[in-house]
């Protein structure tokens, strides 16, 4: 895919194009990471569906000159939302977690995406790991396309 793939006509709010937007997709950056603070419902006919209650996690700065905090995180399970959003993709898309997250005990799961970027699980391994704030994560593909 090249930079001007008309994928990246259907992705707003990019924190830095020339960066996210390359020839095997578009990374996608973390914009809020949270706990999930009560559970949610799910049930059969969707009368008793019900959000979970989520608990944003707090970033610290590392120094008082830093634009962007980190988050410290434990292993554990976390819901991810992404700085960008979709317009009414032509073609449904694959958005799977980056190989710099999952080489680092991060991963969230691979989905199909049309309409909307859902709130991800992301999966953080025993000893935890940190995570700046907008840090590409995702790489949103074509259909039948993988990041190499």
């Amino acid at each position: 895919m090249s930079p001007d793939h008309s994928l990246a006509e259907s992705v707003d709010n990019l924190v830095y194009e020339p960066v996210q937007v390359h020839d095997h997709g578009i990374d996608l950056t973390v914009s809020a990471i949270y706990e999930v603070a009560a559970p949610g419902r799910l049930d059969f006919g969707g009368d008793e569906l019900e959000d979970a209650d989520l608990k944003p996690v707090p970033t610290d700065l590392e120094s008082p000159d830093d634009e962007f905090g980190w988050w410290h995180l434990e292993g554990g399970q976390y819901v991810v939302q992404h700085n960008e959003f979709l317009t009414d993709l032509a073609e449904p898309a694959q958005l799977q977690a980056r190989n710099e997250l999952l080489a680092r005990g991060g991963s969230h799961p691979s989905v199909q995406v049309r309409n909307y970027l859902p709130l991800m699980p992301l999966s953080v391994a025993g000893d935890g790991l940190r995570i700046k704030e907008n840090a590409r994560i995702s790489t949103l593909v074509p259909v039948g396309v993988s990041e190499r």
